[in-house]
């Protein structure tokens, strides 16, 4: 099996084996994947969720009202923004 080595965040996965059933391989993964979602910028946050309620059947009134709710809540919140400028991420 090959070992998913991620140095810099090595002592998170060490961790995550220790307290965790996971094996180092499978805690590798998470690490990367949990960074890849934090890495997200505003603009890919607003058209990923968008995309999402949008096809779960929700309204558009409904979906910027609950992207706006949610933006503060991210790991690093960016400025709050407008219903306007949540439309202009996403329809340009």
């Amino acid at each position: 099996m090959l070992e998913v080595r991620t140095p810099v965040h090595d002592d998170l996965v060490d961790h995550l084996v220790r307290t965790t059933p996971l094996h180092r391989g499978e805690a590798a993964r998470i690490v990367l994947d949990v960074l890849a979602y934090f890495d997200e910028t505003t603009e890919e946050y607003v058209r990923r969720r968008h995309r999402e309620l949008q096809s779960r059947g929700r309204r558009n009134p409904e979906i910027f009202a609950l992207i706006s709710s949610e933006l503060p809540r991210r790991a690093v919140a960016p400025p709050e923004l407008s219903l306007r400028q949540l439309r202009r991420i996403v329809y340009g």
